[in-house]
């Protein structure tokens, strides 16, 4: 299993945190200052300018910024090596189903994790929302053509094909 992270600044609705279910069920930790982020991690930023994609499996951790990009301190993180975005993938949860690129932090972090590799993980940590695993069936054709890239630049030819 891959290790998952969180920042998290208490932007956002408790009531509706999906990082924070995570937590609770031991499935993700958060962390509270970016200077405890794991430097090494797969950091998903949406601001970066490579994709994720199978040529990341060798970084230990991934993790997943969990706040108002509002208040974000984008410095603080811009220089990281690591930094991925995610492809065009449509949303499954309440707030924003249908919607392209407006994921909850759980579905940024299963996306990352079954374009890893990592379906079963994947599933586990959507399994706790009701609306979850409808993630992986709404956008089960490009995560898996995501998922057969060899590297960032062949994720976004993919990604052109779905937007």
């Amino acid at each position: 299993m891959i290790p998952l992270y969180a920042y998290r600044d208490n932007t956002c609705d408790p009531r509706k945190c999906t990082v924070k279910k995570l937590a609770q069920r031991g499935l993700a930790t958060i962390v509270t200052s970016i200077a405890r982020i794991p430097r090494s991690t797969l950091l998903l930023d949406p601001t970066a300018e490579q994709a994720v994609s199978p040529a990341d499996r060798h970084l230990p951790s991934i993790t997943a910024l969990d706040c108002s990009w509002e208040v974000l301190d984008t410095g603080a993180v811009s220089s990281w090596r690591n930094r991925r975005a995610l492809p065009f993938l449509v949303a499954a949860n309440p707030v924003n189903f249908g919607r392209p690129f407006r994921l909850t932090s759980v579905e940024a972090m299963a996306a990352t994790l079954y374009i890893l590799g990592e379906k079963e993980q994947a599933r586990t940590i959507l399994t706790p929302f009701r609306w979850g695993l409808r993630f992986l069936e709404v956008n089960a054709e490009p995560l898996e053509d995501y998922a057969q890239a060899k590297d960032s630049s062949e994720v976004v030819a993919i990604q052109a094909l779905y937007m």
